[in-house]
């Protein structure tokens, strides 16, 4: 497998990594969680990105502490936009290898960006569920225009109330 992807020849290094994969025994544990993690990195260069995480997700299942094995995930996760598994990761990599600059750099750029992802993923959902109250609330002539909402700065936790004296005229 090394010698075909030191040459490029990444879809029959896959071959000879599954070919060896299947001659090693079970009991080979630390040997196949390389050869798993190595059929990764070929997937990788052959951008599919999917069978690269399931093969680093079972060579870590053999190695938890493989730490090529979670960089490659990493970065399979992160060019499939799942940037808050990319970032569990990369701090997977930073527990076990604490003086590692490439996770501390990489965790300093995804954080924001998770965080980002988040709030937009929140608007979004809010969006769609205000879309769907509407629609139910719509068979009453109401909408949640009719309510208001009010954060508990203590708890986090929302009231609502229908507003008074905002009737908009339909029954």
């Amino acid at each position: 497998g090394n010698a075909h992807f030191g040459k490029g020849e990444y879809a029959e290094a896959i071959l000879a990594y599954t070919d060896a994969l299947d001659m090693i025994p079970d009991t080979e544990s630390k040997n196949r969680a390389i050869f798993l993690a190595n059929r990764a990195a070929c997937h990788m260069m052959e951008s599919e990105w999917q069978n690269a995480i399931t093969d680093c997700t079972a060579s870590l299942q053999l190695d938890t502490e493989y730490v090529k094995a979670v960089k490659r995930r990493a970065k399979a996760f992160e060019e499939l936009d799942r940037l808050h598994d990319a970032l569990e990761d990369w701090k997977k990599v930073a527990e076990l290898e604490p003086g590692n600059r490439d996770a501390a750099k990489q965790i300093h750029r995804l954080e924001p960006l998770v965080q980002k992802k988040f709030e937009e993923q929140k608007t979004e959902m809010l969006g769609k569920l205000k879309d769907l109250g509407n629609s139910l609330l719509g068979k009453f002539g109401m909408s949640l225009d009719n309510f208001q909402a009010v954060q508990d700065p203590n708890t986090g936790s929302y009231s609502i109330s229908m507003k008074q004296g905002n009737n908009s005229g339909t029954a």
